[in-house]
Parts: C-alpha cells; structure tokens; sequence
C-alpha cells in the first residue's frame, strides 16, 4: 500500500496572490492549444513545452512522436508534457545527476511553475519518487488540483507571477536560479571554479600612475645598490692611546 503525500504547509509565494494587473510586454506569455491559429503557432508552443523542461531543444533532445500526436490532436498538451518528463532526456539530464531533492525541485518549477514551498514538501515528494517511482511522481503533479487549476490540459505551464507591478526587477528565471546539475557532477564535468587570489589587486587612480621619466620609477633599483668601498673601521675611544698618536712637540723648537 503506498504511503499518503506527506503534509505541508504553503509558504508565502508571489503565485498565490491574486493578480489583478493588465496584461502586457513583462507578462509571460501564455501558450494554449485554445489559441493557435496556424501552423506556425503549434510550432511555437512545442518550443516553448521544450523550452520550460529541457531549456534547450536540440536535435537529438527532441521527441518527433510526441510532436506528431501533438500536432494530430492525439494528445493534450499536458500528455506532451508527461511524455518530454519521462524522456530518457530529460532522466539523463535531472535525475541522473541531481539528489531526489534537488530532482524535486526541477520538477516543481518546471511543472507547477513555482519555487518548492519548504523542505518539508522535498521530503514528501521525495517519499513518493521512493515508493511510487519517478511516472507515479510525474504522474501526481500532472493530476494535481494546483496544475489543473493553473494550466489545465491545453497549456503550456510557465513561471506564475515572476514579475510584479510596482517592482523594478522581477524574479529570475527558474533555468538561471537552479543550475540542471549539482555542485557535485559540475566539478566531474569541468565546470568554472571561483578561485580566490591570496592577493589584493589594488586600484589606482589615473593621476597617481608613474609617467614615464619621473625619477620615482628608478627608485626600487636606487635602493638596491650598495656602495663598492668599505666601510671604516669602528674604533671606541678606549682603544686610542693619545700618547702616540698625537705627534709630541717639543717646548723651543
């Protein structure tokens, strides 16, 4: 008997107010089955079905069986999804190089189209990757009430609410904000490192550089030099012995 999805409570998201502005440029653009009015609006959703879950539509990526039931009206767009998140690409490139939480993770973004509320929701989803298998996940976040209510069967899902009225800068992008590899697999694949220098570069300012034929320049080499004679003796005044030293005269001459 499988387990029960865990419990959790929502925590407080930009998705989950209701939005009350006038549609425009900085809105996401929404792509519906309900929309298309030729040839090339299909293609422009499937590029955008491609474009949430893999990021990127390469050649090799893409599924052309899926497209073509798509296009015939065999499947909803919400089957075209299921099927782009249980292609070997998409196992390949999420779930074979991430935890099951971070796997979580992905698919809440990209399905649900919001941030995971709290790590108590990993974990319950991750107790369903367990015991149901990555379908039966994929499965239950297609047949949720939270997809259904958003989405529905003919759209593409999308990043709800990235942008606000009033805000100079919206959220960022899912695909910037969660790399599709850990920490881990980025280091095995030769990823960028940050490398900190042990030495601080310091800045200065244009005016205070030394131009050239300002005696400064030469005066690291200045200091370098040491003198070719050798310094004199050091003689205390006790060594002296001024009888001797001091030539005698003698009185009348």
């Amino acid at each position: 008997m499988p387990l029960p999805l865990l419990n959790y409570s929502p925590s407080s998201q930009n998705q989950r107010v209701a939005a009350y502005e006038i549609g425009g440029d900085e809105q996401p653009r929404v792509f519906s089955t309900d929309d298309l009015f030729d040839k090339s609006d299909m293609d422009k959703l499937i590029e955008a079905a491609y474009r949430q879950m893999f990021f990127h539509a390469f050649k090799w990526d893409r599924e052309p069986f899926l497209e073509s039931q798509l296009r015939n009206g065999q499947i909803t767009v919400r089957d075209f999804i299921r099927g782009l998140a249980l292609s070997s690409t998409f196992y390949n490139s999420f779930y074979e190089k991430n935890s099951n939480y971070k796997f979580v993770e992905h698919c809440v973004q990209k399905i649900l189209g919001r941030e995971v509320y709290n790590e108590r929701e990993k974990i319950a989803w991750s107790i369903v990757i367990a015991t149901k298998g990555i379908q039966g996940f994929i499965d239950a976040l297609l047949d949720s009430e939270e997809y259904l209510t958003n989405f529905g069967y003919n759209t593409v899902p999308y990043q709800r609410r990235r942008v606000l009225p009033g805000r100079a800068e919206g959220e960022r992008p899912i695909h910037i904000k969660n790399p599709r590899y850990d920490a881990y697999h980025r280091n095995l694949l030769g990823f960028p490192q940050i490398v900190w220098q042990s030495q601080v570069k310091r800045f200065v300012p244009q005016d205070k550089k030394i131009t050239a034929g300002n005696p400064m320049m030469f005066l690291d080499m200045a200091r370098s030099l040491s003198p070719s004679s050798s310094a004199p003796a050091r003689v205390s005044v006790g060594e002296i012995n001024i009888a001797t030293a001091v030539p005698y005269r003698k009185v009348g001459e």
